[in-house]
C-alpha cells in the first residue's frame, strides 16, 4: 500500500490525464519506487485508483521489462545484448559481470547491492557496447571496465555515467520516472509543472440550450465531466470519440458524406 504521502502523490498523477487508466505507467514506477519491485499491495492499489481489474494492471506490468516482479537491488544494473553492442562484446561484458556477482538475469546479489540483467536495446547504439547504471549510461564499456564499474557500486561509490546524473539508487530513479521530479528536493531537476484533467476537459455551455442538454445527459451536474479522470471519459468508449455539441454533428456528417461514393466511383 502506499505510504499517505506516496498516496497523496498517486492521486495526482492520476488527476493529470482525461482518461484515468492513462497513469498506470507513472503509478507502476511509483510503486517501484517505494516497494522496489511491482507488489502484489502495489497491483491491487493501482487497480482501486483506476477503477481497473488486477489482471489488467498485471497485463501491462508483465509486458513491459521495466518493471519487476522481484525485489531489485539498490543499484539496476543492465547490459545491452542487442546487435550493436554484441558484435563489439556486450556478451562478454555480461558473462564477466555474471562470474563477479555470482548471479544471473534479473537476479540480485545476496547484499542487495544490484540486479544485473541483459536488456534487448538500450538505445544508444553509438555508444556500443552500454552499461547502465539505474538507467543512466555507461558508454564503450569492455569486461575489465564493466567489472571495475560494480565493484565501485559493491564499495558503496556511484561512478558518473557517460552523461546525466550520478544515479543516488533506482528507486529514487523510478520515483522521477513517475514524472514526479527528484525525491531530494536539493538534487537536480524540479517537478514537472503538468495540467490537469480539469483542464483538458471539454468546455462546459454557460447557459442556453445547449447547458439543458448538457444538464440533462449527465444528471443535472455540468461539472461532471471535469473529475477526476474525466472529461475525456465522457466522449465515447475509451475516451476517444468526439465531444458533445455542434461539434459532434459536423463529425458524424464529416463520416457519413465518407462513406457515400462519388459519383466517380459510380461510375467506375
Amino acid at each position: 500500500m502506499f505510504s499517505t504521502e506516496l498516496r497523496a502523490k498517486a492521486e495526482s498523477l492520476v488527476d493529470r490525464y482525461p482518461v484515468g487508466r492513462s497513469a498506470l505507467l507513472p503509478l507502476l514506477h511509483l510503486v517501484q519506487a517505494q516497494d522496489g519491485y511491482v507488489s502484489d499491495d502495489g497491483v491491487a492499489e493501482c487497480a482501486a485508483l483506476l477503477g481497473l481489474t488486477k489482471a489488467e494492471v498485471n497485463a501491462v506490468a508483465t509486458f513491459y521489462t521495466m518493471y519487476k516482479r522481484a525485489p531489485m537491488g539498490r543499484h539496476l544494473v543492465s547490459v545491452c545484448t542487442n546487435f550493436s553492442c554484441k558484435v563489439r562484446g556486450a556478451e562478454q561484458v555480461y558473462d564477466r559481470l555474471v562470474e563477479r556477482l555470482g548471479v544471473g538475469h534479473n537476479e540480485t546479489t545476496p547484499d542487495g547491492a544490484i540486479t544485473l540483467e541483459h536488456a534487448e536495446c538500450l538505445g544508444n547504439c553509438e555508444g556500443a557496447p552500454v552499461v547502465t547504471v539505474d538507467y543512466y549510461n555507461h558508454e564503450g564499456v569492455d569486461p575489465d571496465a564493466a567489472v571495475a564499474l560494480v565493484e565501485r557500486l559493491l564499495a558503496g561509490e556511484v561512478p558518473p555515467p557517460t552523461r546525466g546524473l550520478v544515479s543516488s539508487g533506482i528507486r529514487d530513479v523510478e520515483y522521477r520516472l513517475a514524472g514526479l521530479g527528484p525525491r531530494d528536493v536539493s538534487a537536480p531537476g524540479a517537478a514537472p509543472d503538468q495540467a490537469t484533467a480539469r483542464d483538458g476537459a471539454p468546455p462546459q455551455p454557460a447557459s442556453g440550450r445547449d447547458a439543458d442538454a448538457h444538464s440533462a445527459g449527465t444528471g443535472g451536474r455540468p461539472e461532471e465531466g471535469a473529475t477526476r479522470g474525466g472529461g475525456a471519459e465522457q466522449r465515447g468508449p475509451g475516451g476517444l470519440g468526439p465531444a458533445s455539441g455542434s461539434g459532434a454533428h459536423d463529425y458524424a456528417a464529416a463520416s457519413a458524406s465518407r462513406d457515400e461514393p462519388t459519383e466517380e466511383r459510380r461510375d467506375a
